[in-house]
């Protein structure tokens, strides 16, 4: 009898959690209802004192940390909740899903059951619980205000009843069904690019339709594609577009040539890459009576043929600008324009639009022009073709090529004293066989002549822009496109110098842009070479902000300049397009363009500048998985190039590939992640990982569908394992499509 009276007045640690679980779900219902501890037990089917007196206690507790309102003794309320009025949501496959405020760019925590199975980018309204100190706010998604339409690229799973798309999306962390209906064709194995149709309240997975079929995972073609449809960018060209470029006239008449400068009969060539086929930039030399000579710039006039809101235009428009895989271009224009009729191929009359300098034989610019001319190309140079006259001296046109690299360099030399900062990376590129597949990696290296190049578009552009934005005569400048780069990060900047300074290497964390861009510049200098030189370097690139497009001219941080612009690269880049067209307006004594219409178009090619990175950067990852593939188990010396909580990434010193090393790989220690000093440290024997320290690595994981590579470190302690120790090469997906007919919500 007394065991069962003390029974009655305990209980067990276990009971507790399930009396707060039940009670957290019962308040989480109640909204603006009152109840005392009575009432939730009754509601809950608690009948025993000892536990109801459990509730009681747990209800004051959530009072006393500020999860419930005592309106009267006893008797509780949740807080009153405040609605937000609008947020973009944030979805992640970590669970970790987020709303992004419009007020002030708040980040609140959204657990999964309150989402509403909203999607990353949609605008929802929120509610947001009373703040308690010391605990972050969590949100509630009340309405979803505006869908953002997007697709999923993943492999497809065909069923008895249905077909899964399994995804490896950062957006989405579960399967998408596809009723047999909706599958368009796909079989299992193929790639497919599938947008959600509905997600009913009560189920893990959405329902979907395949929007296209890719092809074959592991095809060369089907992978490049879906790198493209993973970003939202396009992978083919609309037919009725091609055929208006077809139909363009590409015949220059003699009423055309009036109205410009004609200029075919100047020395002019243009100098590409081997594999280029869009020339959209020449340059042209001639000798002057006084000594200088006439230097010019001479760019497609793609303006001339795409007409303003034109079919052609509107599609340019959208896409923004070229994306550049690793083994194909994908243009802004119809191949007609971009390969064909704008492109400055050799011994053939084109009309550009070109700004035309008086220089000195020393390379000081003693006036400019702006112009529509006629010009014709005499020789298509690669950068190899170039290079070898400026080293060699011999060639068709090397006195001309040699001229003009003497100027580029006093142009450079002029530009670093100003507070130019010098980047030098070398750019990854690879041999392809004819299937796509990696047999070879080599590095492109900027020399003379790709500098020779791209000082002299730097000068055309900075000349457009200071044209526009500092008229003569104190006129008040016009709405103008401009390519700004804002300040360093001060933070990151301050962090940089006091890290150099462990290395003996003096950088300005504050003061002009020129003393502190000169100061990096020397740095950069001083460790070429060196042990630390990847390790500075990668912060130094990491400490400066993203160039982006827009109205509001703050200047070109990085390259020192007050007035910069895009206006050389109008077959690839809508922003020079849209240049182009305000110089032909403003040339004629045109009124200011509208600025709100031009700031939309610079945002909306800034993002898709970004997207189009982002691709090329996954088409090279691609590759290098793909190419390392082929050397499993095989080791390498290499440099920790990132350092995070889950792990090293390093980059390897001969093909300049990435991969990680897990955290849970390195075994002789437990390490702690010091995000401040960039290093890895070890508990135990403190052990340090930092950014840029030499190690040697093995290859012990390719996974294409993640486009990861996994190294495990090799030294004393941990020597080279066999492949069969290394472990599996691709993880088994767990993920599991479920049927059934549930209430819906409708993405239509």
């Amino acid at each position: 009898m007394a065991k069962k009276d003390a029974a009655a007045t305990k209980v067990s640690p276990r009971q507790t959690k399930t009396i707060r679980f039940l009670v957290d779900d019962f308040v989480a219902k109640q909204q603006n209802n009152t109840y005392n501890y009575r009432q939730v037990s009754h509601a809950l089917g608690i009948g025993i004192p000892a536990q109801q007196r459990a509730v009681a206690l747990y209800l004051a507790e959530l009072a006393f940390d500020g999860d419930l309102i005592e309106v009267a003794p006893g008797k509780y309320k949740s807080p009153q909740r405040n609605v937000i009025a609008t947020g973009t949501f944030v979805r992640r496959n970590n669970g970790k899903n987020a709303v992004v405020t419009d007020q002030d760019g708040e980040t609140i925590m959204v657990p999964e059951r309150n989402s509403m199975h909203a999607l990353n980018g949609d605008k929802v309204a929120i509610t947001v619980a009373a703040r308690r100190k010391g605990v972050e706010p969590e949100a509630v998604v009340t309405e979803i205000i505006e869908e953002n339409p997007q697709t999923f690229i993943g492999t497809i799973s065909l069923q008895q009843q249905f077909g899964v798309l399994h995804t490896d999306s950062k957006f989405l962390a579960t399967d998408i069904i596809i009723p047999r209906k909706h599958l368009k064709g796909a079989k299992n194995g193929d790639k497919a690019v599938v947008r959600i149709t509905d997600w009913p309240q009560d189920r893990q997975s959405p329902f979907g339709r395949v929007e296209d079929v890719l092809g074959r995972e592991g095809d060369n073609n089907t992978e490049m594609h879906a790198i493209l449809a993973e970003y939202g960018l396009p992978y083919k060209y609309p037919q009725n577009v091609e055929k208006a470029a077809d139909r363009i006239d590409a015949g220059i008449t003699p009423e055309e040539v009036a109205r410009r400068i004609d200029m075919r009969d100047v020395t002019t060539f243009t100098i590409d890459p081997r594999d280029a086929k869009d020339f959209d930039d020449a340059l042209s030399l001639r000798p002057l009576k006084n000594g200088n000579y006439e230097v010019g710039v001479h760019i497609a006039d793609v303006t001339h043929y795409v007409r303003p809101e034109s079919i052609i235009d509107r599609e340019a428009q959208q896409r923004a600008t070229s994306v550049y895989l690793v083994d194909r271009t994908i243009p802004m224009l119809p191949e007609r324009l971009s390969n064909g009729i704008c492109s400055l191929r050799p011994d053939e009359d084109k009309l550009t639009f070109s700004v035309l300098f008086e220089m000195t034989p020393a390379g000081k610019v003693v006036k400019s022009k702006i112009a529509r001319t006629v010009t014709r190309s005499n020789r298509r140079f690669t950068y190899e073709e170039a290079q070898e006259r400026i080293e060699t001296g011999k060639g068709d046109y090397a006195d001309e090529i040699l001229i003009l690299d003497r100027m580029a360099k006093a142009l450079r030399k002029e530009r670093y004293e100003h507070g130019s900062v010098e980047f030098d990376r070398m750019e990854v590129r690879f041999e392809i066989d004819e299937n796509g597949h990696p047999v070879d990696v080599y590095f492109k290296e900027s020399k003379d002549a790709n500098k020779l190049i791209e000082e002299f578009m730097l000068l055309a552009n900075k000349t457009v822009a200071s044209f526009v934005g500092k008229p003569a005569g104190n006129k008040k400048p016009k709405a103008f496109v401009y390519r700004v780069h804002d300040q360093p990060d001060p933070g990151k900047l301050a962090d940089l110098a006091a890290l150099s300074r462990t290395f003996g290497y003096k950088i300005k964390a504050s003061g002009s842009a020129g003393e502190v861009n000169r100061s990096l510049n020397r740095m950069l200098a001083d460790v070429k070479g060196k042990g630390e030189e990847n390790f500075l370097s990668t912060l130094a690139i990491r400490s400066m902000a993203k160039a982006v497009y827009s109205t509001d001219n703050i200047g070109h941080y990085g390259l020192g300049f007050d007035y910069y612009t895009h206006f050389t690269s109008p077959i690839r880049r809508y922003p020079d397009m849209i240049v182009h067209r305000l110089l032909e307006r403003y040339l004629n004594s045109g009124r200011s363009a509208n600025v709100e219409k031009l700031e939309e178009q610079c945002k909306h090619s800034s993002e898709m500048e970004l997207l189009a990175a982002t691709a090329e950067r996954s088409s090279i990852k691609y590759k290098q998985v793909e190419y390392m593939a082929d050397h499993l188990g095989e080791v390498y010396d290499g440099v920790i190039s990132g350092v995070t909580e889950w792990g090293l990434y390093v980059e390897i010193n001969d093909n300049k590939c990435e991969g990680l090393v897990p955290m849970r790989d390195l075994a002789d220690d437990y390490y702690d992640f010091d995000e401040k000093n960039y290093c890895l440290v070890g508990r135990r024997h403190n052990n340090r990982y930092r950014l840029g320290d030499a190690v040697k690595v093995q290859v012990a994981r390719a996974a294409l569908d993640r486009r990861q590579l996994d190294f495990v470190i090799v030294d004393e302690k941990n020597p080279p394992r066999t492949l069969a120790t290394l472990g599996p090469q691709q993880a088994p997906s767990d993920r599991q499509g479920k049927k059934g007919k549930q209430k819906t919500r409708s993405r239509r």
